[in-house]
């Protein structure tokens, strides 16, 4: 599963340099989440906040982008059968 959520972690990075440079305030919070996620995957003791932040990024970033939320919501589920 771990693999799984590096992959994801990955297409969420990609997706991260698509979004429009003028939008920091999205970029700086996928790149927080970013690296609690890299740490998570790393130290599943790391994880403990890390859904709460995820859904309040998708709940603030849908409609303005919608593929790194689909990317967060995949991430959230991968998360959950890992135990976290």
């Amino acid at each position: 599963m771990e693999e799984d959520l590096g992959k994801k972690i990955n297409e969420l990075k990609t997706e991260l340099e698509k979004i429009s440079i003028e939008d920091t305030t999205a970029k700086e919070n996928i790149k927080s989440i970013i690296l609690e996620l890299e740490k998570a995957n790393t130290d599943s003791s790391e994880s403990k906040f890390i859904i709460d932040k995820i859904k309040t990024t998708i709940d603030r970033f849908e409609t303005e982008h919608p593929r790194a939320t689909a990317i967060l919501n995949d991430i959230m589920v991968t998360l959950s059968n890992i135990g976290i």
